[in-house]
């Protein structure tokens, strides 16, 4: 008997997390695996957190939290919006959950209808285009390369635009691709939004501080498109605190009132804990975590100057994140031994298996000719990792 629903049954496994899995039962088995598939910082949480941490466990925040959080860190992320990102959203508008996923699924679930057209540019991050399908919502992909540095034009949006469109998702900078859009380019992409006022902006911006020529600008400052975007940030990426599970909205408050009701069947609030050491860090000066962004942006540098000598591999120069997004469709048909590579999905379990790298391939994020690795590891795995795949891609007949 299936008891399984149509629903749950449909739904892709995170393709990051399974890669990870996989190099993880290689590593149970003795084999020495580096893995470049999940986007975590390889940094501890600042101490200064982790000691707001254990002050609050000793002062017993042990107790059920308000839903959408506690009201003096509602308050601190309002400002926090305000210092950084030039957002004006009120404590009211703010709703802070187990983690950013969990605020953007928070606000698909509270606006998106059966037949409603969400636009997500592609790559996007896997979870995004399962969440719309979740909700029986229709994913509209923006297809990009590594030439136009992954990022769409305003003709690209414009003509993607119907009646039926109810959202445009994306993340600034990108995962998986780490590209970040620039203040001139997003205005742009604000004009055409300015035309279509049904459209709901969604701004992913938890790699907010993993930035490194550019500055970070967000869509939802400008001024005519603030009443209708929802950021989405939390502490996972910029403080190192990716099981601490703790991110945050800000939101019309129409829509935040309604992500706090399905927050309230789902979780409720999100841990004590993590609320009152999220205090600290969203109070905290960006520059604390400086550290983090320069060593980040030396591994780019590093890793792309690695992947220059790998023959038929292309990348962009990103911007931001911790990501490379490497186009590979030259390797696609090759063989080892009796084995043919017809996808990115077999040449990553070839690297992972042969090269024992292992890495996400792009088909999950809507690029099937690409493969996504995070240089969120040290300098000696980048090294050793770029070897292992170049010796292994050169094997390739």
């Amino acid at each position: 008997m299936n008891y399984l629903s149509n629903r749950v049954q449909k739904l892709a496994e995170s393709e990051t997390l399974a890669m990870a899995r996989l190099g993880n039962e290689l590593k149970e088995k003795g084999v020495n695996v580096i893995n470049m598939s999940l986007g975590e910082p390889d940094f501890a949480t600042p101490d200064f957190v982790k000691i707001a941490a254990k002050e609050a466990i000793d002062k017993n925040f042990s107790y059920y939290t308000p839903v959408p959080g506690y009201k003096d860190l509602q308050e601190a992320i309002a400002k926090k919006f305000k210092r950084d990102n030039h957002l004006n959203y009120k404590p009211s508008e703010i709703v802070v959950s187990t983690g950013a996923k969990q605020s953007i699924i928070n606000v698909v679930m509270a606006t998106i209808n059966p037949g409603d057209e969400a636009i997500l540019p592609a790559p996007f991050w896997v979870s995004y285009s399962e969440m719309i399908q979740l909700n029986e919502g229709v994913v509209v992909q923006l297809s990009t390369d590594y030439k136009s540095d992954f990022k769409i034009n305003p003709e690209q949006l414009e003509k993607a635009i119907t009646s039926k469109t109810k959202m445009f998702l994306f993340s600034n900078p990108s995962n998986p691709t780490g590209s970040m859009y620039s203040e001139k380019e997003l205005r742009a992409l604000g004009e055409v939004f300015k035309k279509y006022p049904q459209v709901l902006i969604i701004s992913d911006e938890i790699y907010e501080y993993i930035t490194f020529e550019e500055k970070m600008f967000s869509i939802g400052s400008i001024p005519e498109l603030s009443h209708r975007t929802v950021t989405i940030n939390g502490l996972s990426k910029g403080f190192a605190m990716t099981g601490w599970r703790l991110g945050y909205l800000g939101a019309p408050e129409d829509i935040a009132k309604a992500c706090v009701k399905i927050q309230g069947q789902f979780t409720s609030g999100a841990s004590s804990i993590s609320q009152r050491a999220a205090l600290t860090a969203v109070n905290a000066d960006p520059s604390i975590v400086k550290e983090m962004q320069v060593a980040f942006k030396k591994r780019r540098d590093l890793l792309i100057s690695l992947f220059k000598e790998i023959p038929n591999v292309y990348c962009n120069n990103p911007g931001g994140a911790f990501y490379l997004f490497p186009e590979v469709s030259f390797y696609f048909g090759k063989k080892y031994g009796e084995t043919i590579i017809k996808d990115a999905k077999d040449l990553c379990m070839y690297l992972l298996n042969v090269g024992h790298v292992a890495l996400t391939p792009g088909g999950a994020f809507g690029a099937p000719n690409y493969i996504r690795l995070s240089y969120a590891t040290s300098e000696e795995n980048i090294r050793e990792a770029a070897n292992r795949i170049k010796k292994a891609l050169a094997e390739l007949r």
